[in-house]
């Protein structure tokens, strides 16, 4: 048995008893409360100093008929009889009998005490025992009824500290309506969140080392060129610096990442910027290199949106969103920017006519390295959209993609005008 239960068991039990007990004693002092046997004895008295007085008054054959009356009604086993020599009548009168001189006649009135002498003598001693059985079966009850789902929490604990977080407890309190269950609830939420982080974890170590592999394999191809072929020495250091580029490109996001991750640790470096001025400087950018391939930028973004923001995150997360629509829509097409403020919160609409994902990929691609399985390579390593969702979410906002009925892919950046807390997003989704 655990000691918490002992303890709440013993200080719940001794604090009922103590207070029936008090009550009870309290009852006994003042005599408002009579024990059984004294009430019996009070009733036998009664009906003797009766008979005895109705004796007296109008004779025996009155006196038994109120015996036999009285039977039917208070049951004491009354008796009449004659005692012979009434010289000592008045002098035998004791408790449960009365001793009445009637016609020069003594007669002795007997109601004698009923019951087992034993139960008798335990009869002040019962209701301290029924306080204890019934406090000691309330106590456990209320103890269990309170140690149970810390017991649960407890177990639910130790098997998160030994690294399973797919142990859930809500399902133990089924029937409770309460803090105790909204603990539980609270204690599931948070060994779900656990294991994705650590399952994204994984997922983000294996995806890391895959994309280090490509380009630390062409290095070694590399140097085994130089070593047969040393003629070929520039075109392999231009190939080498290209590598490394990739390779210092794939580490910088993966830091960035990173950090945008464990976010919640680390306070914003805000800022009041426009953000409109922040979007219209990237749609320039983004136009220019747009030519190469002949797509046209379409956009309705006027006046502007001050707001508290991390400047270097929001520009990293706009940009990222049209780069990405940039390169994965058609050649010889456009991409739509649109703003729209709502009171303190800016929506920008940034959707391609590229071949978009599946609808059940919606999700996906906001994973690190997730690109679509339909989606045509070109280039990156399917961390930007992983990147503008951490970074908007950091700022309390939402970042979420859609399906054109026109094809393509839409992406939605809701930003609001200062940051909020995780939870407070999380009520106004």
């Amino acid at each position: 048995m655990p000691r918490l239960f002992r303890k709440f068991f013993v200080i719940t039990w001794l604090t009922l008893a103590g207070s029936v007990a008090i009550i009870l004693a309290t009852l006994n002092v003042f005599e408002t409360l009579p024990s059984a046997s004294k009430l019996e004895r009070q009733k036998r008295e009664v009906v003797l100093d009766l008979t005895a007085n109705l004796l007296v008054k109008e004779g025996e054959d009155a006196a038994r008929r109120l015996a036999r009356a009285s039977e039917d009604t208070v049951p004491i086993g009354l008796t009449i009889s004659e005692i012979a020599g009434s010289g000592s009548c008045a002098d035998r009168s004791m408790a449960g009998t009365r001793t009445v001189l009637k016609d020069g006649i003594c007669y002795r009135l007997s109601a004698p005490r009923q019951g087992n002498v034993i139960l008798d003598k335990l009869g002040p001693f019962v209701p301290g025992f029924g306080i204890l059985i019934s406090s000691a079966i309330s106590a456990a009850v209320l103890a269990r009824y309170l140690i149970r789902p810390v017991v649960h929490l407890r177990d639910g604990l130790s098997a998160l500290a030994h690294g399973r977080f797919d142990v859930r407890i809500g399902h133990k309190m089924a029937g409770r309506k309460d803090e105790v269950s909204a603990l539980a609830h609270d204690f599931d939420a948070s060994a779900a969140r656990l294991q994705d982080l650590q399952d994204a974890q994984q997922r983000l170590f294996h995806d890391v080392s895959h994309e280090l592999r490509s380009p630390l394999s062409r290095l070694q191809a590399v140097g085994g060129v130089l070593r047969q072929s040393p003629g070929k020495l520039d075109i392999m250091l231009n190939r080498m610096d290209r590598e490394v580029e990739r390779l210092d490109a794939l580490v910088g996001e993966v830091l960035t990442l990173a950090r945008l991750t464990a976010g919640s640790r680390f306070p914003l470096k805000t800022q009041t910027l426009d953000v409109i001025d922040l979007l219209n400087e990237i749609l320039g950018d983004a136009a220019f290199e747009a030519q190469a391939r002949e797509v046209s930028i379409t956009t309705n973004v006027d006046d502007s949106f001050l707001a508290e923001v991390e400047g270097e995150l929001i520009y990293r997360a706009l940009e990222n969103v049209i780069r990405n629509a940039v390169k994965y829509t058609a050649e010889h097409s456009q991409v739509t920017v649109r703003c729209e403020t709502t009171g303190h919160l800016l929506k920008v609409r940034v959707a391609d006519q590229g071949p978009g994902v599946r609808r059940d990929e919606l999700e996906r691609i906001f994973q690190p390295f997730s690109r679509g399985d339909d989606a045509a390579p070109r280039g990156g390593y399917g961390l930007g959209l992983a990147i503008a969702r951490q970074a908007i979410e950091c700022h309390g906002g939402r970042v979420y993609a859609s399906l054109p009925g026109a094809g393509g892919l839409a992406i939605m950046l809701e930003i609001p005008r200062r940051p909020v807390t995780n939870s407070a997003a999380n009520d106004r989704g």
